[in-house]
């Protein structure tokens, strides 16, 4: 069966509560579109576009399903849509109450008009490859040809992405779990990030 990966934002509530809630009660909904097999940490990320709003919660999930691609994105904006999105009145790059967006297929490649994959800018996103390595650092882009590690190798190497503002936050609501056991290359940067910041 394959596996999706699924990216998950938000920076405002919604009927479900506030953004960490939404991202739980979405990762149920999605369970219902297949099965959820792992999922990152929560991550409080800095908003990319428009800097005029909230924080965001990111996070990112592996969901083997047996829908196709057309078929699983209309699934995702429904879920969008009970969550209080609505991606055609919105503000570009605004704030949202959930976003859910389709980061990779296995090794699938989609270029049509309203669905792209690999998602194009999935490599110069720190807030979408933190979360991604986390759960599934070796999978290959089969666009650059290379692993999720390797993407966020060179971005935290370039000083791009802003990956000094993707913070590591726990909270009670979200159980996380990776697909395996994995070294998450980003900890040290946080690490390091963390104890500056407790210096000041």
């Amino acid at each position: 069966m394959p596996t999706v990966y699924i990216g998950m934002g938000a920076n405002l509530a919604s009927w479900a509560g506030p953004p960490e809630a939404t991202l739980a009660a979405a990762v149920s909904r999605l369970e219902s579109l297949g099965r959820v097999v792992c999922r990152s940490s929560l991550y409080s990320t800095t908003p990319v576009g428009l800097a005029a709003q909230p924080r965001f919660t990111n996070a990112a999930v592996a969901l083997e399903t047996e829908l196709q691609p057309r078929e699983l994105l209309h699934e995702l904006l429904a879920i969008e849509k009970e969550f209080g999105r609505d991606r055609v009145a919105g503000i570009p790059n605004g704030p949202r109450t959930l976003d859910l967006d389709l980061l990779l297929w296995d090794d699938l490649r989609v270029s049509e008009p309203g669905l792209e994959i690999p998602h194009p800018r999935l490599a110069q996103r720190a807030f979408v490859l933190i979360p991604l390595n986390e759960i599934a650092p070796q999978i290959v882009d089969p666009t650059q040809g290379k692993t999720l590690a390797q993407l966020l190798y060179t971005l935290l190497k370039n000083g791009e992405g802003d990956a000094h503002a993707v913070v590591r936050v726990h909270n009670e609501i979200w159980r996380a779990g990776a697909c395996r056991d994995v070294v998450d290359p980003a900890e040290p940067l946080r690490a390091d990030h963390d104890d500056r910041h407790r210096r000041r």
